[in-house]
């Protein structure tokens, strides 16, 4: 029997990779203690902002088996998002965060993970599980950082050594005895990178992100009409999301071209003007973003992100770079 798992489960890692992720790996569906930890302190200093749903369901979100009864394993996948485009470093030009460049990863990651489960399922009928992308209260870093395919940066993102932050992350939890892999040491070493470029300060100390500064929680979870008034003139020509700490890990140095299509960016929300985005109304918002990430924002959020946009441009202020940090 031992051999048999040990053969499922290599057998899935490659399946995995010949449906379209990165990255595969394997952990025994526990409870997540050191996380749960974490958790409760992030929380009770309020660094989630107004995401109150990060608060609800927490025994689901520290232990798989309240999400699917019987859990044995927790099975992560990655898939790489990297296009390679030099986006513009206009002040002028609105920047949306390269993940939002495309298609709405959810529903092309999904139908990935569901191929992946039919065919886990023919393998072992009495399959029994969930597959996840964003969808359920799963700590989708913590399950990826305990099977093998990563470390959690300071910046709190995953890092891969081999195709580095630039991809998303799914899951599928079953009721499978699988062989799991083992986590992969921290290498941020003594970089502050991440850290040192952030223009608004959001990351208050390693591992650590107050989302009531960080500009991707600014502009696409917070539901206020105007920004913050201490960090809005920090956050440059950003109208939705962030890639500042993503851009200056040097770990992204070693990032690899994403194969899926699907990612590609959209051409025409490419290097566009802030003031072409000034008098954006439904229509144009619903056109404009349709199947894209972007769409979670709403026109109303959308509109107040180019607002502060245009402040800043106009004010001179921007944040800091790629270039200024690699010149630090």
């Amino acid at each position: 029997m031992p051999d048999r798992i040990s053969e499922l489960s290599q057998r899935l890692k490659q399946e995995a990779i010949r449906i379209g992720f990165s990255g595969c790996g394997i952990s025994a569906a526990d409870r997540l203690d050191e996380e749960e930890r974490r958790l409760t302190d992030w929380l009770s200093k309020g660094y989630h902002g107004t995401m109150g749903w990060m608060s609800n369901h927490f025994e689901k979100r520290v232990d798989p088996r309240e999400l699917v009864p019987g859990a044995r394993s927790v099975i992560s996948v990655l898939q790489n998002y990297y296009h390679p485009y030099e986006l513009s470093e206009n002040p002028a030009v609105g920047r949306i965060s390269r993940y939002a460049l495309g298609d709405d990863y959810h529903k092309v990651m999904k139908g990935r993970l569901h191929k992946l489960y039919d065919w886990l399922k023919n393998e072992y009928p009495d399959l029994d599980g969930r597959v996840f992308v964003d969808s359920a209260p799963v700590m989708d870093k913590a399950w990826a950082a305990k099977a093998g395919l990563g470390w959690i940066g300071k910046h709190s993102n995953l890092i891969n050594t081999e195709i580095g932050s630039w991809f998303f992350i799914g899951e599928m939890i079953v009721n499978v005895d699988l062989n799991p892999d083992s986590p992969v040491p921290d290498m941020c070493g003594s970089c502050t990178k991440c850290l040192d470029a952030c223009p608004t300060g959001a990351i208050v100390e390693s591992y650590v992100v107050d989302a009531n500064r960080c500009i991707s929680y600014l502009t696409i979870e917070n539901r206020t009409d105007h920004m913050p008034s201490d960090v809005a003139g920090q956050m440059g020509n950003w109208i939705f999301g962030c890639d500042i700490c993503q851009d200056v890990c040097p770990w992204n140095k070693f990032r690899t071209d994403s194969k899926e299509d699907a990612y590609a960016p959209r051409h025409e929300n490419l290097d566009r003007p802030l003031r072409a985005w000034e008098e954006i109304n439904q229509e144009t918002f619903s056109r404009a973003f349709r199947n894209s990430p972007v769409k979670r924002t709403k026109v109303s959020g959308f509109a107040r992100n180019v607002r502060n946009a245009l402040e800043n441009m106009n004010s001179g202020s921007r944040p800091l770079s790629k270039t200024d940090s690699d010149q630090k």
